[in-house]
């Protein structure tokens, strides 16, 4: 546990807490994920501003995935979130982790072609009701943990036999392009922040009402028709998502 570099000018119109709050951030930026930060005390003596202050600055660090709390231990540095730019473009997990520096994984849960029996699903793919489609449950890990729990649906005649493939060491994306001969072009998504359930929360490793970012996607060939519908819980404490924002021309 290292001690804080720098220090808070009371004289200046910029809160308290936010001062600690990026000198903390610093600190962070120096030392080693699992590290342990100074306690709300030590803060307080250190820099004479009151506790209140203090904790106001590490709660806010805490959400944003900097800090982790731990009962009775004290208050670590945390693995930083995995940026997720998907949302942009559409790329092979492995590839996007490998290119991050981290090392994914794939367990597969379930693999099997079932009848559309649900509106969502036959909504989204395109598909009449009694239509066969291929359904896929993965956990995806990234450095051996768990990142997000994902459900594939994808329309069997399109794609004969995928659930006989190894989705756990082949890329459901390069198998559509380069094994089935079929161009993906683009992909619509929606995101929303959820609580997790039990079931989620069981596979993510995380407890039962955790926040996690829900995520569904319909994707799109060339031909304009969709390929697959997913859905996907992503850890709130591991993953943060990029978008990139353009004005409109009137």
């Amino acid at each position: 546990m290292g001690v804080l570099e720098g220090r808070i000018n009371k004289r200046i119109p910029i809160p308290l807490y936010y001062q600690l709050k990026e000198l903390l951030r610093e600190h962070i930026r120096n030392n080693e994920v699992g590290d342990l930060i100074p306690t709300e005390q030590q803060l307080c003596q250190h820099f004479g501003i009151s506790r209140p202050t203090v904790r106001q600055a590490i709660a806010e660090l805490v959400a944003e995935g900097y800090l982790r709390r731990s009962k009775g231990k004290g208050t670590f540095i945390a693995q930083p979130k995995i940026n997720q730019d998907f949302l942009l473009v559409l790329e092979s997990f492995n590839r996007e982790m490998r290119e991050k520096g981290l090392t994914p994984a794939t367990s597969v849960l379930a693999k099997e072609v079932m009848i559309v029996d649900a509106d969502s699903i036959s909504l989204h793919l395109q598909l009449p009701r009694g239509a066969s489609v291929v359904y896929l449950r993965r956990l995806r890990f990234v450095n051996n943990s768990p990142l997000v729990l994902v459900n594939s649906f994808l329309p069997n005649d399109r794609l004969p036999y995928l659930d006989r493939r190894d989705l756990e060491r082949e890329s459901l994306y390069e198998l559509i392009e380069h094994v089935y001969d079929l161009s993906i072009a683009r992909a619509e998504r929606t995101l929303e922040a959820v609580v997790a359930g039990e079931e989620e929360a069981r596979l993510l490793q995380i407890a039962p009402g955790s926040a996690v970012q829900y995520i569904e996607t319909v994707t799109y060939l060339t031909d304009g028709s969709p390929i697959e519908f997913s859905q996907a819980w992503y850890r709130g404490d591991m993953a943060r998502f990029t978008f990139e924002l353009f004005k409109k021309r009137v």
